[in-house]
């Protein structure tokens, strides 16, 4: 039965060293495309019309016009 309270102490440390891992495997390729300033400037286009679309579709469905 103590086994198990180690292994519940040692969760947290866990879940915040896989979240992080999976954050730095997923956005790695994100941070390497946005050394160029032509590619900064592509990928913040490309944001700002992904936000602002999906902004107007949920206002859209809202009938919030």
């Amino acid at each position: 039965m103590s086994n198990f309270w180690v292994n519940l102490y040692k969760f947290p440390r866990f879940l915040i060293s896989v979240s992080v891992g999976f954050f730095l495997t997923t956005f790695q390729p994100i941070f390497k495309l946005l050394k160029s300033k032509r590619d900064k400037l592509l990928f913040s286009i490309i944001i700002t019309s992904i936000i602002v679309l999906c902004y107007r579709i949920i206002q859209i469905m809202t009938d919030n016009i």
